[in-house]
Protein backbone atom coordinates (compact mmCIF):
# COMPACT_ATOMS: atom_id res chain seq x y z
CA UNK A 1 0.00 0.00 0.00
CA UNK A 2 1.39 3.45 -0.95
CA UNK A 3 1.90 6.33 1.41
CA UNK A 4 -0.73 9.04 1.51
CA UNK A 5 0.15 12.57 0.33
CA UNK A 6 0.30 13.99 3.87
CA UNK A 7 2.66 11.25 5.08
CA UNK A 8 4.83 11.66 1.99
CA UNK A 9 5.01 15.41 2.59
CA UNK A 10 5.99 14.89 6.22
CA UNK A 11 9.05 12.82 5.23
CA UNK A 12 10.65 15.38 2.91
CA UNK A 13 12.64 18.50 3.75
CA UNK A 14 10.73 21.67 4.51
CA UNK A 15 10.82 24.39 1.84
CA UNK A 16 9.72 28.00 2.29
CA UNK A 17 9.08 30.08 -0.83
CA UNK A 18 8.39 33.79 -0.85
CA UNK A 19 5.80 34.58 -3.49
CA UNK A 20 6.14 38.01 -5.14
CA UNK A 21 3.75 40.47 -3.46
CA UNK A 22 2.09 37.50 -1.74
CA UNK A 23 2.39 34.94 1.02
CA UNK A 24 5.12 32.67 2.25
CA UNK A 25 4.42 29.16 0.97
CA UNK A 26 5.61 26.45 3.36
CA UNK A 27 5.92 22.91 1.95
CA UNK A 28 6.83 20.01 4.19
CA UNK A 29 6.80 19.30 7.90
CA UNK A 30 6.51 22.32 10.15
CA UNK A 31 5.37 23.00 13.69
CA UNK A 32 3.58 26.35 13.73
CA UNK A 33 3.15 28.14 17.08
CA UNK A 34 1.76 31.52 18.15
CA UNK A 35 3.53 34.14 20.30
CA UNK A 36 2.69 32.21 23.49
CA UNK A 37 3.99 28.91 22.14
CA UNK A 38 0.54 27.42 21.57
CA UNK A 39 0.52 25.12 18.57
CA UNK A 40 -1.50 26.24 15.54
CA UNK A 41 -2.91 23.24 13.65
CA UNK A 42 -1.94 23.20 9.98
CA UNK A 43 -4.06 20.29 8.61
CA UNK A 44 -2.27 20.44 5.24
CA UNK A 45 1.13 19.50 3.85
CA UNK A 46 1.44 22.94 2.18
CA UNK A 47 0.39 26.16 3.89
CA UNK A 48 0.42 29.84 2.89
CA UNK A 49 1.36 32.34 5.60
CA UNK A 50 0.14 35.93 5.40
CA UNK A 51 2.71 38.71 4.91
CA UNK A 52 0.37 41.65 4.28
CA UNK A 53 -1.26 41.64 7.73
CA UNK A 54 -4.81 41.90 6.38
CA UNK A 55 -5.86 38.23 6.24
CA UNK A 56 -9.03 37.31 8.08
CA UNK A 57 -7.58 33.88 8.90
CA UNK A 58 -4.15 34.87 10.27
CA UNK A 59 -1.55 33.53 10.33
CA UNK A 60 -2.73 31.93 7.09
CA UNK A 61 -3.18 33.80 3.81
CA UNK A 62 -6.70 34.31 2.48
CA UNK A 63 -5.70 36.23 -0.67
CA UNK A 64 -6.51 39.68 0.73
CA UNK A 65 -3.06 40.93 -0.39
CA UNK A 66 -4.46 41.08 -3.93
CA UNK A 67 -7.08 43.69 -2.97
CA UNK A 68 -4.92 45.77 -0.60
CA UNK A 69 -2.08 46.53 -3.02
CA UNK A 70 0.44 44.80 -0.74
CA UNK A 71 4.06 45.27 -1.75
CA UNK A 72 7.00 44.35 0.48
CA UNK A 73 9.12 47.20 1.81
CA UNK A 74 12.16 46.12 -0.17
CA UNK A 75 10.26 46.77 -3.41
CA UNK A 76 11.44 43.49 -4.92
CA UNK A 77 8.27 41.53 -4.28
CA UNK A 78 10.10 39.33 -1.80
Amino acid sequence: MGRGPLLAAMTRATEIACYPDGPLIVRGPVRLVDATGTRIPTRRATIALCRCGHSRIKPFCDGTHRTTGFAPRDGNGR
